[in-house]
């Protein structure tokens, strides 16, 4: 039996977009940096929704969550039996069971990249991202049935709370998961990204990783979407990528917003060193 499913995992707006971009330039190893509009190349999201309706081979609904599960299942059949050694794949989704089925099946699962971030952070660009107010979207992220709707683009997904997200990838059992936080691939892209490549087996080479990171970096994708857009931004904002940095809350949540994540996450966030 295969295991070939590589899960680049992440709540949203966490990292996930820049993880799979240096990804891209690492692999391909082209002499210029990889187009952002080009990273499905890299491997498939796991919600994209013309996705599931070639493998449901008719009608499907990408608003209602149980037939999304059952096709779901028939798309990571059809991704895992390709005869490749490795599938990436991007997802959104808690590592969880939705009407009794599991959405990261462990007997197809070879490994997960868990990307996590600050969730004050976290909680702005969700907001821009949704075009939800930061009271909506602090309530959702302590909300055990947060996901997001399905639609023509993207089937729903099963996010829960931000700490419900993080402990199912972190404590996933039956195959490796290496979590790896935002603000670290800010400050040591370096051991962050070079950790990624031996984690990956893609042969560590030190030039490569030197110009992938570079190829990857804030800068060249916002460039990238100023000249080009960005397919994976929303209707809700004017840009995907807004200000790459850390610690933004600290001027743009209020008291009370503050205080409610930190009410709500305080276990999570002070094991992954957000709290004192």
């Amino acid at each position: 039996m295969t295991k070939s499913l590589m899960w680049l995992a992440s709540y949203p707006k966490s990292g996930n977009t820049w993880m799979r971009a240096f990804l891209a330039n690492y692999i391909f190893n082209l002499a210029e940096p990889v187009p952002v509009n080009q990273l499905s190349r890299l491997g498939i999201g796991d919600a994209n929704t013309l996705a599931h309706r070639r493998v449901a081979g008719g009608r499907f609904d990408p608003t209602n969550p149980r037939e999304m599960v059952k096709v779901r299942r028939k798309m990571l059949d059809t991704i895992d039996s390709n005869g490749a050694d490795l599938n990436l794949i991007k997802t959104h989704n808690q590592n969880t069971k939705a009407f009794g089925t599991e959405l990261v099946p462990r007997h197809q699962t070879k490994g997960a990249i868990h990307i996590i971030r600050d969730p004050r952070d976290m909680a702005i660009s969700y907001a821009s991202h949704h075009g939800m107010t930061l009271d909506e979207t602090v309530h959702r992220l302590g909300h055990p049935e947060n996901a997001t709707k399905g639609n023509e683009y993207n089937v729903h997904q099963f996010l829960g709370t931000w700490s419900d997200h993080v402990r199912s990838w972190a404590r996933a059992r039956g195959f490796s998961v290496r979590t790896v936080r935002y603000e670290d691939m800010l400050t040591d892209a370096q051991k962050v990204f070079g950790d990624m490549v031996n984690f990956l087996d893609l042969g560590f080479d030190q030039a490569r990783l030197d110009k992938s990171i570079d190829f990857s970096s804030f800068d060249r994708m916002k460039a990238q979407e100023q000249k080009s857009g960005f397919v994976e931004n929303s209707d809700n904002q004017e840009a995907f990528f807004r200000s790459g940095t850390a610690g933004q809350w600290k001027d743009q949540l209020t008291a009370d917003h503050i205080s409610k994540i930190e009410t709500d996450h305080e276990r999570v966030m002070r094991q992954y060193g957000y709290l004192d």
